[in-house]
């Protein structure tokens, strides 16, 4: 506390002595600070106020750092507009408290027309109410937990470990750590159906340390009824009851504000009034209600001084005001301490039954309520038509004077009245009254049935279709008959999922790092509630029963039987008994996943027990193949198979799985031609390196396929010689050849003999050529002899002609 003032001379004449002194006395001396200002005047800060620094924290009460002049406009202003937003829904809340007599829980003891009369309630309302609170309670509620999650992005082993982490964490906190969530669930899905609106609040105890998720009924939410949703609404109120002691525990850890609040007044409005009288409360107990009023106000508003934002615009702020004093307790920051754009914080879900006209929903007392009301009259009618018929009642005869003739007869009661004479049957007149009427019966069943179908309570006569009716067909009906029900399931299934949300949040910014369990590896709720999972419900918004669930699988398992090749039988059957609320469905069947390796023979053992099995890539799919094959066309086996009437699966599912390792063998294969591993089966690939990839396996592929081709060549020949049928032909074939190499043989001989004589001819020819040949060249050789004797004679003779020539020329 500060006190700035001038300090400048007073004109006042004192009557005291010169020697007079004027001192102050301060209390605490460290406490004060003087602090001169550039005006000459003096700031005198005696302490005992809070420190301003502390203004900075992002979750500190600002209330601490306000005036209290402030603080007394702003909480005037505030609860004007709530008493505004109040008074915007007052047509709501007269339907609403005129809907609750409708539900019967009161026992009405009549006067009119007569003491007794039938007060019964028709349960049309009620009936639908319960069955709607038991069929949501079920569904949004069950033993193991409301939570599940859902990986976002590429699911990994670490994704996969992180999700079941957070699944169980959510499911630990809401089943243990919050005993008092499912009351407060089922208490808002009693009167949900009823207001049409109800709301769940979720915040962190800072007295019990773990969240707490409340609910908060329609009537103690004040909402503008002009508001579209909580989001964008710039005003909600919270009207909260609180004791005098929850105030000081409160105060005592600086969650309000340390001041002395009156004494409260008694504040009960039509409904709550409705309540107690309904509850059969004591109307003296309204006087006896020491509560406070709070009001938890989620405003946007511009604080005064220098909380002011500096563009003006107001900002999301969480003030606590007792209603009664207008004192504000608290005021805090409503935005997350590291966003810029300082956006509104959620801590309240809004579960709506059906759109209304205005922010609050549409409930069955809007619906039905008038039906209800037109079906209790019919009721009470029919059965004080009953007792009067059943109970008769009349006039006797006393001179026609009728005591008490001003108020009606009871039924069994006959009055005096005064005749002059005349038998006894004339002294005495029933009243006329008539027999239960068939057509005010008929018409209150059809009241009854048209509200029971607008409050999807009716009862579906399946039973009338037949048991050869497809799946389908049933389907189809029953998902007509709960249409309405079906968006009802759907709404609050959206905001569970805001309500899970908002308390996974929670955990992670305020609970310890460490689980309270022991858990396998080194892992923390920070991190664990930061990652891409996302947590969802565990209903299933497209389906708003059990039955309609059962029916949409049973569809699903025909459609499977027409092509089994398309769909995971197991994986279907697995969810069957899930949705039947089987435990430990996984354990019952295993999926292909859940598999291990196995060597072929044990596989075999599994086919032949109906167990699932699964091929692994890296197995010797040849040697795997060539067990299975074995074992189909072991005659024993087969002969035994066949007398069991599960012969035809056993015989598919060796085929399947034969086929199963056939994929793989080829994969490996192609693999191989390329010399590198081929991408993952479920691993998406870019356009441009598909078409790429396309292009060279389709180069394998082809030299697969010469290479196979050649293969299954060869084995054909090998095939074709191991055939009977071939042998025969084959062992002619030999004969046919032997025959054929014998004449070969035949007529070779007679060739070496033919060709024996033709060369024993040609050898004497020869010879006689050569003689011949002598004799020709002996006589040649003679000739020639004789020729050159006679050239050398004629030389010889032409020598001595030439010479006796010269002899004679000279």
């Amino acid at each position: 506390m500060a006190i700035s003032k001038p300090m400048t001379p007073s004109d006042i004449l004192m009557a005291t002595s010169e020697s007079d002194d004027i001192e102050v006395a301060i209390a605490d001396p460290t406490e004060a600070t003087t602090t001169e200002q550039e005006d000459g005047s003096v700031v005198v800060d005696f302490g005992g106020g809070m420190d301003a620094e502390g203004a900075t924290d992002h979750d500190a009460n600002i209330a601490e750092f306000l005036e209290d002049s402030d603080l007394g406009t702003l909480a005037n202003e505030l609860v004007d507009g709530f008493l505004a937003d109040q008074n915007s829904r007052k047509e709501w809340s007269m339907a609403y408290v005129k809907g609750l007599d409708l539900l019967g829980m009161k026992i009405e003891d009549r006067t009119q027309p007569w003491a007794g009369a039938s007060g019964v309630y028709h349960p049309m309302l009620s009936e639908a109410v319960v069955r709607f609170q038991a069929q949501a309670m079920g569904e949004l509620m069950p033993a193991s937990g409301p939570a599940r999650t859902k990986i976002v992005g590429k699911i990994t082993p670490e994704k996969t470990r992180q999700a079941y982490r957070v699944e169980q964490e959510m499911n630990y906190q809401i089943t243990e750590e919050m005993p008092d969530y499912r009351n407060e669930m089922e208490q808002m899905l009693f009167r949900l159906p009823l207001a049409g609106s109800a709301f769940k609040k979720l915040y962190f105890d800072p007295l019990e340390k773990r969240p707490v998720s409340i609910f908060v009924p329609a009537e103690d939410f004040v909402v503008s009824y002009g508001a579209s949703n909580l989001r964008t609404c710039p005003r909600y109120t919270h009207l909260m009851r609180k004791t005098a002691n929850e105030i000081a525990k409160l105060q005592s850890v600086s969650f309000y504000r340390d001041v002395d609040l009156p004494d409260p007044e008694p504040d009960r409005s039509d409904i709550h009034e409705k309540y107690d009288e309904i509850d059969g409360q004591d109307p003296t107990y309204l006087t006896d209600d020491n509560r406070y009023i709070i009001l938890e106000m989620h405003v946007d508003v511009d604080l005064p001084g220098e909380f002011a934002s500096e563009d003006g615009i107001a900002l999301p702020y969480v003030i606590t005001i007792d209603k009664s004093s207008k004192t504000i307790l608290s005021i805090r920051r409503n935005w997350y301490a590291d966003d810029e754009a300082k956006k509104k914080r959620m801590h309240v879900v809004h579960y709506p039954y059906l759109p209304g006209m205005g922010f609050y929903g549409t409930g069955l007392i809007h619906l039905i309520g008038g039906l209800a009301k037109s079906a209790t009259s019919i009721l009470r009618q029919l059965i004080d038509a009953g007792t009067l018929s059943n109970l008769p009642a009349g006039l006797k005869s006393r001179s026609l004077r009728i005591k008490g003739d001003n108020t009606p007869l009871m039924p069994g009661e006959w009055r005096d009245a005064d005749v002059a004479g005349g038998t006894l049957r004339d002294s005495l007149f029933p009243m006329p009254y008539k027999e239960p009427s068939s057509v005010l019966y008929t018409l209150l069943g059809n009241v009854v049935e048209e509200g029971r179908r607008i409050g999807s309570v009716a009862d579906i006569a399946i039973s009338d279709m037949g048991g050869q009716a497809p799946v389908g067909t049933t389907l189809a009906i029953l998902e007509r008959s709960l249409k309405v029900m079906s968006g009802v399931q759907a709404r609050l299934h959206a905001a569970m999922k805001d309500e899970l949300r908002l308390l996974a949040n929670i955990i992670k910014e305020y609970m310890p790092p460490e689980y309270d369990y022991e858990i396998e590896g080194d892992f923390n709720r920070q991190e664990d509630f930061g990652g891409p999972v996302d947590i969802i419900p565990v209903s299933d918004p497209n389906a708003a029963t059990m039955a309609q669930r059962v029916m949409q699988y049973q569809a699903a398992l025909q459609l499977a039987q027409q092509a089994p090749q398309l769909y995971d039988l197991g994986k279907l059957h697995q969810q069957m008994l899930e949705v039947l609320g089987i435990k430990d469905a996984d354990s019952i069947i295993k999926l292909p996943e859940d598999m291990k390796p196995k060597d072929p023979v044990t596989e075999n053992m599994a086919m032949l027990k109906q167990e699932p099995i699964k091929a692994f890539l890296y197995q010797d799919h040849e040697a795997h193949i060539t067990v299975h094959q074995a074992a189909m066309q072991d005659p024993k086996l087969q002969q035994m198979i066949g007398q069991s009437p599960f012969a035809q699966a056993i015989q598919s599912a060796m085929m399947a799985h034969i086929n199963e390792h056939l994929a793989m063998a080829y994969r490996k294969s192609i693999e191989e031609q390329l010399g590198v591993p081929l991408p993952a089966e479920d691993e998406p690939l870019p356009e441009d390196v598909e078409v790429q990839l396309s292009q060279v396996v389709a180069q394998a592929a082809q030299k697969l396929l010469q290479q196979n081709q050649a293969e299954m060549a060869q084995q054909e020949a090998q095939q074709q010689a191991q055939d009977p049928l071939t042998q025969i032909q084959q062992k002619e074939l030999q004969i046919k050849e032997m025959q054929v190499q014998g004449k070969l043989q035949l007529e070779e001989k007679k060739l070496q003999v033919t060709a024996q004589n033709n060369a024993a001819n040609i050898e004497i020819q020869r010879e006689r050529l050569e003689a011949e040949n002598k004799r020709t060249g002996a006589q040649v050789g003679v000739q020639r002899e004789a020729n050159e004797h006679k050239r050398v004679l004629d030389r010889a003779k032409l020598v001595i002609d030439a010479t006796r020539n010269t002899s004679n020329g000279k």
